[in-house]
């Protein structure tokens, strides 16, 4: 019977891992369709910014309340899991508790700590059910938090819940079977949370807390290889991607916005700023700005896989607070949905076949046309995802190639091109105004 519950571990396991490394070649393939971007500066403030950002969740604690209750779900993620490892090589080996000899004393230590996290991981995931069904907080509400949005994150919250409480269940049958001294049951020490409920179930019989007790065990390494199956067709793969995303942000300060190199000699010409030495003239890009996700650049489009969906880039936006319909948020999202609906074509045709759409047909000119460029959705996103970088390369190309721009911005380019400056007087007039003073 062991032996058979070994292969069908082992057959799990491949199929969900093989599944699960499918499923990532393919948002590699998708990110790849992105343009090459070389990558510099340190890569000791790039580490940096991956320890204080993604580990550290240091820009979730400008709010308190929500920051701590992430961060119970976001320890429970990495430190419960590091159990998985025993429940993996228990179900390989077709031992129980394997680790028991080897930490012996340390072991209940272990465990305990670890039923005080999944305790408080439902205790979190129970408020933030509450605080997106019930109080409705306002950043969840908006129009591109659609059904599918909506439902993708109770999903997540629904099945931790249900996997700490597997945990816990096996936990606490397998303690009353140690009071019982039943089989293979070897006493392990007291478990923090589960010892007094092992103390109420040994009047059950043993048959049924064994039942109780492989049936969590397996329920819960199923959910797991579940759950690791879900998460790239959902937005909590930003739990995986927000390492990487953190590490190839922008090192720049924020309000240095990305040159366009092979305009550079041009336009200090046109400026009066030409200087000597001018390096030689870089060959003009392809294209002007972004049409489509094949024309953004790789880091881009690994943002949009990053994105949380949290919502406090819009809930800062200026734009968006005064009604404006551009929604930071949303703009990650359709460069995802359509990077997304590129992968379904290539995957359909064995290469991209012209659908006749483009990322505009996802954002439209009235929503990248409201962007101040202020970059408060930069600022508070929590892992330094940049929806500011897809809106410049979108506006510029319609400013550039389809020439779509409105009246006033032409007006201010031809005073500019003439002027040196936005208003529409020769710089040696625009001071007369102070001759008086």
């Amino acid at each position: 019977m062991m032996l058979v519950q070994q292969i069908l571990f082992i057959a799990l396991l491949v199929y969900a891992i093989t599944r699960f490394s499918r499923q990532v070649r393919k948002i590699r393939r998708n990110v790849l369709l992105g343009q090459d971007e070389q990558i510099t500066g340190s890569r000791w403030k790039r580490w940096k910014n991956v320890l204080l950002l993604a580990f550290g969740q240091k820009k979730m604690f400008r709010n308190w309340i929500p920051a701590i209750l992430h961060l119970f779900v976001y320890l429970g993620f990495i430190i419960i899991n590091l159990e998985i490892l025993e429940i993996i090589l228990d179900g390989i080996l077709g031992t129980h508790r394997l680790l028991l000899p080897l930490l012996q004393d340390i072991y209940p230590v272990f465990i305990s700590a670890f039923e005080v996290l999944a305790v408080l991981v439902i205790l979190a995931c129970s408020i933030f059910l509450i605080r997106r069904n019930i109080l409705h907080v306002r950043r969840f509400e908006h129009p591109e938090m659609t059904r599918w949005p909506r439902q993708d994150a109770n999903n997540i919250l629904i099945f931790e819940i249900i996997l700490m409480l597997l945990f816990l269940t096996m936990n606490a049958s397998d303690q009353a079977l140690q009071l019982k001294h039943y089989g293979h049951y070897h006493a392990a020490g007291d478990f923090l949370i589960t010892r007094p409920i092992a103390e109420g179930w040994k009047q059950f019989s043993p048959a049924l807390l064994v039942a109780f007790e492989r049936g969590a065990w397996w329920l819960h390494i199923a959910g797991v290889l579940f759950f690791l199956n879900y998460l790239p067709y959902s937005k909590h793969f930003h739990i995986l991607l927000a390492f990487p995303n953190t590490y190839y942000a922008p090192l720049e300060p924020k309000s240095q916005m990305p040159l366009m190199e092979s305009l550079l000699p041009e336009v200090r010409s046109m400026m009066g700023l030409a200087v000597e030495n001018e390096p030689q003239q870089v060959s003009p890009p392809a294209h002007f700005g972004a049409k489509d996700v094949f024309d953004l650049s790789w880091r881009h489009l690994l943002a949009a896989y990053s994105c949380t969906e949290c919502g406090r880039c819009t809930a800062a936006c200026p734009a968006n607070q005064t009604g404006k319909r551009l929604s930071p948020r949303k703009i990650m999202m359709d460069t995802r949905d359509r990077l997304e609906e590129v992968g379904r074509n290539i995957d359909a045709n064995g290469q991209f076949v012209d659908d006749g759409k483009s990322l505009l047909d996802y954002i439209s000119e009235e929503e990248l046309r409201a962007c101040t460029t202020c970059q408060a959705c930069v600022e508070e996103c929590p892992v330094s995802i940049s929806p500011l970088g897809i809106i410049l390369e979108l506006r510029r190309y319609l400013v550039m190639e389809a020439s779509r721009s409105p009246q006033e911005w032409n007006a201010m380019f031809t005073s500019i091109e003439n002027n040196g400056a936005p208003w529409a007087f020769p710089p040696d007039e625009r001071a007369q105004w102070a001759a008086e003073l």
